[in-house]
């Protein structure tokens, strides 16, 4: 059931956060950067103050040239915001508890989402033992209008065979997990052929790592690169063969189970949205990764979320 939470929450330390957020240096001018002539002009929206800059005039404040320049949203509505976007709080959900329009909050977590994707980490695992798996979901064309009853965008495909691809509507998410750190690396991929597997792997290891996959063909290439060593299990077989013992010290050390396990986690994440729309899911694969690597909200994360990336000296 929804929970309306507006009124529960303190404005002040709201604001406060919000401002260490996006002004981690100080709170400045944005016209000329000026912080040490700032005077309050009007606070007739506090605890948001609107600001006059002594050296050249500017009016402004703290969202001003930023994601949330314009908003006439309290501050503890926006924290609530950017808490149910980060948990993954369906946007239909979300409008209700909060008393926004949903057309206009959709289009905020698009964007804030873009930002969270942009700044997704991509470097190469460091583990020298990592598992390789790739997951279909469907996800069509949700949001756009289909004049075609025999066509109905949410069961075409359902009835598909085999390996899906971006065109058909199960388009393949790419994954790779270290064995010692837990880090994952999502991607969404056209299709899960060799090419496009391998290289995704390529990318999220280090040469030399023992990369652990299914024998899917789409994975022939993974040995062939930098001196990765490759080895597979039969996913065919009985549930037995699932993990073998390749060396015979009585440890099933062959799997791809931890893969497994986190493909559960993003169809569970993914789950509460009732389908997402193909052109979008990487946005959403891209907020579960985040939420899977950090475990915890931290402010370098919100920083990334409202468009301003990793701050060196941010204290998270």
């Amino acid at each position: 059931m929804d929970f309306p939470l507006t009124d529960l929450m303190d404005q002040d330390a709201c604001y406060h956060k919000l401002v260490g957020l996006l002004h981690p240096d100080g709170l400045a001018c944005p016209a000329c950067e000026a912080s040490d002539r700032l005077r309050v002009h009007r606070r007739h929206r506090a605890p948001v103050l609107d600001y006059r800059c002594g050296g050249c005039g500017r009016v402004f404040n703290a969202f001003t040239a930023t994601d949330l320049d314009g908003t006439h949203r309290r501050p503890a509505q926006i924290m609530l915001i950017l808490r149910g976007f980060a948990q993954g709080v369906p946007t239909a959900q979300l409008a209700r508890e909060l008393g926004c329009d949903r057309k206009h909050l959709m289009e905020l977590r698009r964007r804030m989402q873009g930002h969270a994707t942009r700044w997704l980490d991509r470097n190469p695992l460091g583990d020298p033992e990592v598992e390789a798996d790739e997951m279909y979901q469907n996800a069509g064309e949700k949001g756009l209008e289909h004049e075609d009853p025999d066509d109905p965008p949410r069961r075409r495909a359902n009835g598909r065979r085999g390996h899906g691809t971006f065109a058909n509507d199960r388009p393949p998410v790419a994954g790779v997990v270290g064995r010692e750190s837990g880090e994952v690396r999502l991607e969404v991929l056209e299709s899960s052929g060799s090419a496009e597997l391998g290289e995704f792997v390529a990318g999220a290891c280090l040469s030399g790592t023992t990369v652990n996959t299914d024998e899917w063909c789409g994975y022939n290439r993974v040995d062939g690169r930098h001196g990765r060593v490759h080895v597979t299990v039969d996913h065919s077989g009985p549930r037995g063969s699932y993990a073998i013992d390749a060396d015979g010290d009585g440890v099933r050390e062959v799997h791809c189970n931890t893969m497994e396990g986190i493909w559960t986690g993003l169809r569970n994440f993914l789950r509460p949205f009732r389908g997402v729309s193909k052109w979008c899911e990487s946005e959403y694969v891209a907020m579960f990764q985040w939420g899977h690597n950090i475990k915890g909200v931290t402010d370098e994360f919100l920083r990334c979320m409202l468009g301003l990336g990793p701050h060196t000296d941010f204290a998270s």
